[in-house]
C-alpha cells in the first residue's frame, strides 16, 4: 500500500482491483478484478483504513465500483465494506454507491442489486460499452 497525502492507494494486478482511499474528499474507487490468492492479505488494509474514516467521516462517502470480476472471498469483504457505509449513514452522513458494469454484464448487475438490497444504502447503477476494438 503506497501512502498518499490525502489517503492510500493500491495499483491494480491481474488478481487484484485498483483501490484509492482519500480521506479529504471521502471517495473511494475500487476498479478491475478481485480474485486474490490471499484475500486476507489483499483486503485486510483497505477493511482496516475504511474502519478507521469511519470514525469521521466526510458529510458524503461516496464507493466507486467497477469491477469486471470477483470471487465470492471477495465479495464477503465488499459486503463487509457496504456494512460499514450504512453504520456511516445511520450516523446521520449521506453515502452513496456507484456500482458501474459492461452494458453486456447482466451478471455484474444483478451482483450489485444483490449488494444494494442486503446493503440498504444508496445506489446508482451505470453502465458503459465495451469499446468495438473490431471497427478501430
Amino acid at each position: 500500500m503506497v501512502l498518499k497525502k490525502y489517503g492510500t492507494s493500491k495499483q491494480a494486478t491481474n488478481e487484484t482491483p485498483y483501490v484509492r482511499l482519500n480521506e479529504q474528499t471521502g471517495i473511494m474507487e475500487i476498479c478491475g478484478r478481485s480474485v486474490p490468492q490471499e484475500t486476507e492479505e489483499f483486503w485486510s488494509p483497505v477493511l482496516s483504513w475504511f474502519e478507521n474514516y469511519s470514525n469521521q467521516p466526510q458529510p458524503l462517502t461516496v464507493i466507486k465500483m467497477n469491477l469486471e470480476y470477483f470471487n465470492i472471498s471477495s465479495s464477503k469483504r465488499i459486503l463487509f465494506l457496504l456494512y460499514k457505509l450504512k453504520e456511516i449513514q445511520a450516523s446521520g452522513k449521506e453515502v452513496l454507491v456507484e456500482w458501474t458494469y459492461n452494458e453486456n454484464d447482466r451478471d455484474m448487475l444483478e451482483v450489485g442489486q444483490d449488494f444494494a438490497y442486503m446493503a440498504r444504502v444508496p445506489f446508482e447503477f451505470k453502465t458503459y460499452k465495451e469499446l468495438d476494438l473490431a471497427l478501430a
